[in-house]
């Protein structure tokens, strides 16, 4: 949202947008904003970024579905970030082939790993259907039933356009709280390709101890290589007779750097934002959803690790599980800090007052106003089911195999066996016996389910499943989930033969009935609660909106193709300055602290390679040093992870890889004086291709040697 609310008293009087706040979608981008843009030194058209060939928004990609990318050469090669790849990279590795520990470079085309399931999208195109769904029937629906409503239109239009080109999907989806409804057109391409990647002592450096903070050292990279139909070079699944994508547009490369107050732009898919969010949905969110979450996901995190750091086979089987829990753990830590240290409801509070005014002056006569009254008590009665379900899903969604197979069996797995005879039908699990362990699995799920008890007080919010601990297993987490993994049909790796009376005997079985019986008691007793809630944070949205109609507005993340423009430079926190980039010496003195922490290990050739005097044409004009990583004030948030950084030119200087622990409330408040992405540069990058790596091949494809 604009951020009328950024330091919110003092934002009330601006009239203009932030150059370093901002999510914009490019098809409708406000000429105000784009006239900052050039103000700031953006040197291309407006064109240049959405409309023609060759435009920057061209070379960028929806990663897998959870991150972004950017094509760096005319044969598809993709620059993502080595947390996006990490999985990839971890189901390529084994103990004796332990690429994530080790790195990997494939030296010919030939050697280019496929990776199932792992998919990019390009952005055809986008605009506003609001008008044609309200034509439709939308505006005289109930909010509730919306949704459903919507996904019927958008299949009945995406049958449309396959027709035109089978390539091409859409998606329908809500913007500014649903007052608006968007459709994008993508086209998906499903072989894609491991290439080239750091060892995980690089990619991430730091691990959790910098994670989130600054200054920042890590090489968090991996390439990838889009690859198409040898006669359409068009979308194709996997197979030895693809060739690599011929992009319309790739993003050039840039050796000379940046400096403070230098313009930068972002593009990329950011996963989710709250701007608009009430002080009454901002509370919930601290203390039912980061605060649980947190506390669960601690408990898992420590019993990770020490299996992970006791076994190599474990570590390779759990290192992305755990990257995963622990990112958010630190960003919900991190982010009730931001709320509390700010006053954050407070402000966001009296901006509610001047709103309940506005509403009141006699031009908004006739128009449905937010009702905050009633929205306080709608919250009041939700916070405490908010609560239980965080913490209902931190321990039973977990990622622990039972509760996996589990879940899978609730939700209806695919019947195998001979139709005629419903009798010798079955469910099987396919064997993954080398992505778990056991001990692990039962250790996280027996605490977990024991703390789970000890949270949540009333015993109406326990699952069933407590009762058979109690009365079979007098109240022991531990034997009771050693007898799930030991004795129920869903670990034993046999057809399920779901028409047995023994079925429903089975204790895997009773746990997944149950689990998913609370689940239905659960969104039940919310369910008109969050009609309702909606409802008035859709009104707010509006009167927001309403109220700002001469100043240019941007809606909430929803994982959609978004621009962020800003500059270079650091932060002052306390009276010290932060500094805009970090050196290679910098990182080669945290390479000696491993003795006291493990996670700034890395190999003898990197404490050579960092240690080094002269960095030639990677060494940077201005500072005379290689520079890893910088800082830039654009707005990102998860799912830009990956996200190219640009230049005023439209050059590549690197990838967006985190914000700072200074500003992890931005999802809900960006703090324009504190909020700063972290990125790799791109000069670092090419460094380790270059002399780590070997890559020549890759350095002369990308025209960067």
């Amino acid at each position: 949202m604009k951020k009328i609310f950024i330091s919110l008293l003092a934002a009330l009087a601006m009239t203009t947008a932030h150059a370093d706040e901002g999510m914009w979608t490019l098809y409708n981008l406000p000429d105000a904003v784009f006239q900052q843009m050039q103000q700031y030194g953006f040197q291309l058209s407006k064109e240049q970024l959405y409309q023609t060939d060759n435009a920057v928004t061209k070379a960028v990609v929806n990663f897998g579905g959870f991150c972004s990318g950017v094509v760096v050469s005319p044969d598809g090669l993709v620059f993502t970030n080595h947390h996006c790849g990490f999985d990839a990279i971890r189901e390529h590795s084994t103990v004796e082939h332990d690429y994530l520990l080790n790195g990997f470079y494939a030296k010919s085309f030939a050697e280019e790993l496929p990776n199932e399931d792992l998919f990019v999208s390009f952005m055809i195109e986008q605009k506003d259907v609001t008008d044609e769904l309200n034509k439709l029937g939308m505006d005289k629906l109930k909010l509730k039933d919306v949704e459903e409503f919507v996904d019927s239109i958008e299949n009945a239009w995406q049958k449309d356009i396959r027709a035109k080109d089978s390539t091409l999907r859409v998606e329908v989806k809500p913007f500014y709280e649903g007052n608006k409804y968007y459709m994008t057109t993508y086209r998906d391409f499903n072989d894609v390709r491991l290439v080239f990647t750091v060892p995980k002592s690089m990619g991430k450096f730091g691990g959790e101890t910098d994670n989130w903070m600054w200054p920042r050292q890590t090489c968090d990279y991996s390439v990838f290589r889009i690859y198409a139909d040898p006669k359409t070079n068009g979308p194709a699944n996997y197979s030895k007779d693809n060739v690599p994508y011929h992009p319309q547009s790739w993003a050039p490369v840039c050796m000379d750097g940046y400096k403070p107050g230098d313009f930068c732009m972002i593009m990329g898919y950011p996963g989710s934002t709250s701007r608009y969010l009430s002080s009454y949905g901002i509370q919930e969110r601290r203390d039912a959803a980061n605060a649980p979450r947190a506390q669960v996901r601690d408990i898992k995190q420590k019993i990770m690790l020490r299996h992970m750091r006791a076994d190599e086979a474990i570590r390779i089987m759990y290192d992305s599980k755990y990257a995963q829990s622990s990112n958010y753990w630190k960003n919900s830590l991190g982010m009730n800090k931001c709320i509390d240290s700010t006053g954050l409801i407070q402000q966001k509070r009296d901006f509610e007052a001047r709103i309940r005014q506005w509403q009141d002056t006699a031009k908004n006569t006739g128009i449905e106003k937010v009702d905050f009254d009633k929205m306080a008590k709608l919250y009041q009665k939700r916070q405490g089911l908010t609560r239980i379900r965080t913490l209902f899903t931190e321990t039973f969604f977990a990622q622990e195999q039972l509760s996996l197979r589990a879940w899978r069996l609730s939700w209806g797995m695919p019947v195998k066996g001979p139709e005629n005879k419903p009798k010798k039908q079955y469910h099987e699990f396919n064997d993954n016996s080398s992505e778990w362990d056991k001990a692990t699995d039962c250790e996280i799920l027996a605490a977990l389910i024991k703390n789970y008890r000890e949270q949540v007080t009333d015993a109406e919010w326990l699952p069933d499943l407590y009762k058979t601990i109690d009365e079979k297993f007098h109240g022991d987490c531990e034997a009771y989930v050693n007898a799930l993994y030991n004795k129920s049909i869903l670990m034993q790796g046999k057809p399920i033969y779901f028409n047995k009376k023994s079925y429903k005997k089975d204790l895997g079985v009773q746990y997944s009935i149950d689990l998913s019986d609370f689940v239905a008691k659960l969104n039940e007793a919310r369910r008109s609660l969050n009609e309702e809630i909606n409802e008035q944070e859709k009104l707010l949205c509006a009167a927001v909106l309403r109220m700002e109609m001469d100043m240019p507005n941007y809606s909430d993340a929803n994982f959609t193709l978004r621009m962020t423009y800003g500059q270079i430079g650091e932060y002052t926190l306390g009276g010290k300055p932060s500094g805009y980039y970090t050196t290679a010496r910098s990182l080669w003195d945290k390479m000696q602290l491993a003795d006291q922490n493990f996670e700034y290990f890395a190999e003898p050739v990197m404490h050579e390679l960092m240690a080094q005097k002269d960095f030639g044409k990677y060494t940077d004009p201005l500072t005379g040093t290689m520079q890893l990583c910088f800082l830039s004030n654009n707005d990102i948030t998860g799912g830009n992870s990956g996200s190219p950084i640009f230049n005023g030119k439209g050059e590549l200087l690197g990838l967006a890889f985190d914000g700072n622990w200074d500003s992890l409330a931005s999802d809900i408040f960006f703090d324009r004086q504190l909020a700063r992405t972290i990125n790799v540069d791109v000069r670092y990058m090419l460094f380790m291709m270059d002399q780590w790596g070997h890559a020549d091949r890759l350095l002369q494809e990308i025209n960067a040697k």
